[in-house]
């Protein structure tokens, strides 16, 4: 049986011995064989320059592997999926909620919706330092205890008797909805190879836009329906908050917490998880957890590295238009003559979104293929930036052409997003710096949405020429960062390969090509551009 070879580095302890037989190596799906130079090569080098003790060789089971990928698939990457796209639900209906009355039954005015959509970013900053929770605390009850708590705060908005307790709700949902999203990508780290993340992270951001296609649907059939039995601002929030809270007791007892201890993994199928983990994690192919797990020493190198600041800050540009979109796109298509109404432009909320999601799965399968995520964010935002140039600008009489750029604007944002965070993962050498990396990139990132709500007022109908404009500026310059960095991973990539040629002589494979580390310090370790 054809195996696919991958290197493990450091001593795996609790793995099998290694094995010879044939029929031996089919049912534990891997094998262990020594590591020795005169076949395999000098070994690797750590960052220090200090030679890693007991290498070896992990031969692992095509066949198994992709069984245990798809395990995860069907389990964590589904969980985290319908989680997101419940979040999202209950981040974004605020919008939807607004266009069905509620300012009118609460007696509030344009500034104060304002506010509910700025309250959200500022707890959801604050609290970002929660994506180390992860680490911290078995993830099935981290994600429990979140999940449950913005669930509850979603539903009591269906309660609210005034603006001020729909503040205290906005505030408590943004708080642990700050704890979930923003480390899920990370977590997806620990059972994913780099190859295979931006996929599944890309699954998992897809959520948004279908989400947001979801509550313009919803908000569409509810605001169309004679006679509800409550206001139909109420029952949205109602009906999009309790499907959160029986979902927050799904997770605690189906979510895995680590790839080694996933219970629907069968015991060959759980060395072959170990072996894998043990390439991104130097702690014998465990999944590092408590606060002895973080290094101060990564943490503080984190924020010296272009590979952290850059993607932050096109997080922060791409989050002004991520964030303003969803909220104002019902109020953006009323204004158009094409949408005469609210419950209309509810429903025609729903095509760009759609299109969206499928461009966010599409976009991040190709980047994963090709390992060009740089060009892939470089292209998505130019086509974003497009869309919002031409809603600029094109006079109010081409309806049907603007919206046609709406479909631009979205498809250029979410994917671009979803691109992004995988981008960030697949270029921190190591878990505790992918932490550090996720929670800095969502740190400064989430500013931008301070600005994003303010730019759509209603004093700017109907073509809201300033907000476009923004929004267009942002995604232009979020593409040059991109170029900006790629160029930068280029550089690393160069001098990497200069290296090895000179103190390293690489093990060729069986197919004549050199093996890709999956760590820093790994012979073979490549940035990905």
């Amino acid at each position: 049986m054809s195996v696919d070879r991958i290197r493990a580095i450091d001593k795996i302890e609790k793995l099998p011995p290694p094995v010879d037989d044939d029929e031996d190596k089919h049912e534990l799906g891997i094998s262990l064989q020594p590591y020795t130079s005169s076949q395999h090569g000098p070994r690797n080098q750590d960052r220090r320059g200090s030679t890693l003790l007991d290498d070896v060789i992990v031969e692992i089971d095509p066949v198994v592997e992709k069984r245990v990928r798809r395990k995860f698939d069907k389990t964590l990457v589904v969980l985290v999926f319908l989680a997101y796209m419940l979040a999202f639900l209950d981040r974004s209906n605020i919008g939807n909620a607004q266009n069905a009355g509620m300012g009118d039954d609460l007696g509030f005015d344009d500034e104060h919706y304002q506010w509910l959509l700025t309250i959200f970013y500022i707890p959801y900053i604050l609290f970002e330092g929660f994506a180390l929770m992860w680490k911290i605390m078995p993830p099935h009850i981290w994600a429990t205890i979140t999940v449950a708590t913005w669930g509850l705060a979603s539903t009591l908005q269906s309660a609210a008797p005034n603006w001020q307790s729909l503040m205290v709700c906005r505030w408590f949902l943004a708080m642990a909805e700050a704890g979930f999203a923003p480390g899920v990508p990370y977590l997806l780290s620990f059972f994913y190879r780099r190859r295979e993340l931006g996929l599944r992270c890309g699954i998992f951001l897809s959520a948004a836009p279908l989400a947001t296609t979801f509550a313009g649907a919803l908000a569409y059939a509810i605001t169309s329906t004679p006679s509800p039995p409550l206001p139909p601002w109420r029952l949205l929030f109602l009906i999009e908050g309790l499907p959160t809270l029986i979902l927050a007791i799904i997770l605690y007892f189906h979510l895995p917490s680590s790839p080694t201890t996933a219970p629907v993994l069968t015991p060959t199928e759980l060395s072959v998880a170990k072996a894998r983990l043990s390439l991104h994690t130097p702690q014998q192919g465990q999944t590092p957890t408590g606060w002895r797990s973080i290094s101060p020493r990564e943490i503080l190198s984190t924020f010296e590295s272009l590979q952290t600041l850059l993607p932050s800050l096109m997080y922060f540009s791409l989050n002004v238009s991520f964030s303003s979109l969803p909220v104002f796109l019902p109020s953006i298509l009323s204004s158009m003559s094409l949408s005469p109404n609210a419950s209309t432009a509810q429903g025609l909320t729903a095509p760009p979104y759609l299109l969206s999601f499928l461009i966010c799965i599409l976009s991040t399968y190709l980047a994963d293929k090709t390992q060009q995520r740089g060009l892939t964010i470089i292209c998505l935002s130019l086509i974003g930036g497009a869309g919002y140039v031409l809603l600029a600008t094109l006079p109010e009489h081409l309806v049907s052409v603007r919206y046609f750029s709406v479909f631009l604007a979205a498809g250029g944002v979410f994917p671009s997003i979803a691109n992004v965070l995988p981008w960030t993962l697949n270029n921190q050498g190591s878990d505790t710096k992918r932490g550090v990396g996720i929670a800095v990139l969502n740190m400064v990132g989430q500013c931008g949405p301070l600005l994003g709500t303010r730019l759509f007022p209603e004093g700017d109908r109907p073509g809201y020429t300033k907000g476009m404009v923004v929004c267009a500026v942002f995604m232009f310059v979020n593409a040059g960062l991109a170029a900006g960095l790629r160029w930068h991973f280029a550089r690393k990539n160069k001098r990497l390969e200069e290296r090895e040629r000179a103190q390293v002589v690489l093990r060729v494979g069986d197919r004549g090509r050199r093996e890709d580390g999956e760590r820093e310090g790994m012979v073979g370790f490549r940035y990905v551009l």
